[in-house]
């Protein structure tokens, strides 16, 4: 592996932290509504700090916390994060097209970082062949220590805070919305995005738990290339 330089580290930090901005300035509320119904929950910040050490996933984290209030047991808690943090495996596929020469190492310190919000801002950039692996890194832990301090501030501090207070129950819904909106740039993007919430919501009424989200997003994303690649085929100038 090529040694990298000290003016190439500097821009790698310089550029990863200008793209990963808006997500820690995003996660610091996020994580702090999440520190806060932590604690409601009986969490305490040591523990609340070592969830977001070793989870690192906001919906997985919400969702565990969820259940711990609502007297789940650790399997059901650990199966049920297991199947909604399954989304990664659509993730990582996509952005292993980008790294199939990354060093191993760097790889797993990468896979560790990955969340919906490093995605949405990474994928885009490797697409367009301006991004490394050594700037997505940045992107990834600039907003893996954000979302670390932030839940702990929560957690220390949300004994002062009433349970329900400012809509922090909304806050990761909110989030999600968001990253939503940004990711959608062609008329595909919408389709997909439609033919995915009608799925979800539609399992949802019919499937217990939280498998919908997956079903409905691998049914979404197979409906969207399928189509793309016939709009492709009789008109490769159409998106």
């Amino acid at each position: 592996m090529t040694p990298i330089s000290s003016a190439a580290r500097s821009a790698a930090l310089k550029e990863g932290l200008k793209a990963g901005w808006p997500i820690c300035l995003g996660y610091l509320p996020i994580g702090m509504a999440f520190g806060v119904l932590a604690q409601k929950a009986g969490l305490s910040p040591l523990q609340i700090g070592l969830m977001s050490i070793m989870v690192f996933a906001g919906s997985a984290q919400f969702i565990a916390v969820s259940m711990l209030a609502g007297g789940a047991a650790a399997p059901a808690i650990i199966t049920t994060t297991f199947v909604v943090n399954l989304r990664h495996v659509l993730m990582s596929s996509a952005l292993a097209v980008y790294l199939r020469t990354a060093h191993r190492g760097l790889l797993a310190l990468y896979a560790y970082g990955v969340t919906d919000e490093s995605f949405a801002v990474n994928l885009p950039r490797f697409n367009a062949r301006t991004w490394s692996l050594s700037r997505a890194l940045v992107v990834n832990h600039a907003a893996n220590l954000t979302w670390f301090i932030s839940t702990v501030a929560g957690g220390i501090g949300g004994r002062f805070i009433p349970e329900g207070a400012f809509g922090i129950d909304y806050a990761l819904i909110a989030m999600f919305i968001c990253l939503l909106i940004y990711q959608i740039r062609k008329r595909i993007h919408l389709l997909t995005a439609l033919i995915a919430g009608l799925t979800a919501v539609g399992l949802a009424l019919m499937i217990p738990g939280n498998t919908y989200i997956v079903i409905a997003s691998i049914a979404a994303a197979t409906v969207g290339v399928i189509i793309q690649r016939k709009v492709m085929r009789s008109n490769p100038k159409n998106d």
